[in-house]
């Protein structure tokens, strides 16, 4: 860092991480939230009330994917040139407005209607946060604060669990509404709650934080300018349509698609795969149970998270530290499906979560560095948004093909293989940018 002081920079860093990060982590752990507690619905009552099969259910979930998709890249365009605070505030805003109508759908339609809203609500957001942390956090610390950010989804699938089957089974009548329905209820008003707040504290860039003294703001922007203008030197896409059709963007994008893919399948289908082993097992867990072992791969799969960010970013291997783990998570879930008692199934589900949360993280340093300015939030929006297909395939097609077999098996299989080439491709990535 000759000619910017790394004591400065350090300093600027971490002032920067514990003023923005815990705020991000709250803004995510709702998002995701509000995002996937249908799951929890729709076992406890929802399918039922509204007659939604397992294949409807799964168009349900994840027809939310399709209004993310439309409206990805142009939100985190309007991000980039609005700002973070104004453009964040007001998917807030929206998003928890859609969350809480939820409680109130008469039928599937309606319900189904809400859930695209949602997405369309919520668009921009994660890559948004994505983009954001590039603006703040240095290359070599991004990874790190990445995966900070990203304790939300662990936290937000293990304490969210519990609230959420709690609030289902205690809150069920209340104001006369379902338990279901009151959890939708009661989730989504953070979100329109929280836009205030993020008004007020968000700060866009270093150069704007008043709250950091001027000599770590200074040379906290002149770092992360001096990178920017390094990954551009080395031969960035310049243009956002060039970035838009840029392979390497469209791989990257595969593999954020293999990644999520079992994510979602996981947060849709795991309760429901819980539930079913008293049919399996002969097991019989009440709904509150049911979401503590739902929040125990998670919890186990935060802790793996931060140390495996911890150690890309400081072995700076950061194709391995994706293919790796995706890899592990790819060939743990179908050897789930053999096992002969919930603990060895537990097990397996767990190093699968462990997965998938460990090369989420790591996988963002990877597009990061290769794009910057308005092309990185063009990238950032599209490899998100191709990605998060994913969150539509995965339900519908874990749904589809078990009202065709009978079994979750099948769909479990394609989770395993779309994980496994997730790792192939970003191997191939890795490659391509040595050559």
């Amino acid at each position: 860092m000759t000619g910017i002081d790394a004591d400065l920079t350090r300093s600027a860093v971490r002032r920067a991480g514990w003023r923005l990060v815990p705020l991000l982590i709250l803004l995510y752990f709702v998002n995701y939230l509000d995002r996937v507690n249908i799951a929890f619905a729709g076992p406890n009552g929802m399918n039922r009330d509204l007659g939604l099969s397992a294949t409807m259910y799964g168009l349900t979930a994840g027809i939310f994917f399709i209004g993310y998709l439309v409206l990805e890249v142009p939100s985190n365009l309007a991000l980039h040139r609005f700002g973070a605070r104004r453009w964040i505030a007001r998917i807030l805003i929206t998003w928890g407005i859609v969350a809480t109508a939820m409680a109130f759908a008469p039928n599937a339609t309606v319900l189904l209607i809400l859930r695209f809203l949602l997405g369309v609500a919520e668009a921009g957001f994660f890559p948004g946060i994505i983009l954001y942390l590039t603006y703040w956090f240095p290359a070599a610390q991004r990874a790190k604060m990445t995966a900070a950010f990203f304790i939300a989804i662990p936290v937000s699938s293990a304490l969210g669990a519990v609230v959420s089957t709690t609030i289902i089974r205690y809150a069920d009548g209340w104001f006369g509404l379902a338990g279901w329905r009151m959890m939708f209820l009661l989730e989504g008003i953070p979100a329109v709650l929280l836009a205030a707040v993020t008004w007020w504290l968000l700060t866009d860039r270093p150069k704007d934080a008043k709250w950091m003294p001027v000599e770590e703001r200074e040379a906290l922007t002149a770092l992360i300018e001096r990178e920017q203008a390094e990954t551009a030197a080395a031969g960035a896409p310049t243009s956002i349509r060039s970035t838009l059709f840029n392979p390497k963007v469209l791989a990257l994008a595969w593999v954020y698609f293999g990644i999520v893919y079992g994510l979602y399948a996981l947060g849709f289908f795991l309760p429901t795969i819980i539930a079913g082993f008293e049919k399996t097992f002969g097991t019989d867990y009440n709904t509150i149970e049911t979401g503590v072992i739902t929040a125990i791969p998670y919890l186990i799969g935060l802790v793996v998270m931060i140390l495996w960010a911890r150690r890309a970013d400081r072995t700076g291997h950061r194709v391995a530290a994706v293919a790796i783990p995706s890899t592990l998570g790819g060939l743990a879930i179908p050897v789930a499906l053999y096992l002969q008692n919930p603990l060895m199934v537990m097990i397996a589900v767990t190093i699968c979560a462990c997965g998938v949360l460990a090369a989420l993280p790591t996988f963002w340093s990877l597009p990061t560095a290769l794009l910057t300015g308005a092309s990185a939030a063009a990238g950032i929006g599209l490899i998100n948004a191709l990605g998060n297909l994913s969150g539509f395939v995965a339900p519908y097609v874990t749904g589809a093909l078990s009202d065709l077999t009978g079994s979750n098996r099948t769909g479990l299989w394609v989770v395993g293989v779309c994980m496994l080439s997730a790792a192939l491709v970003a191997v191939r990535v890795g490659k391509s940018r040595r050559s």
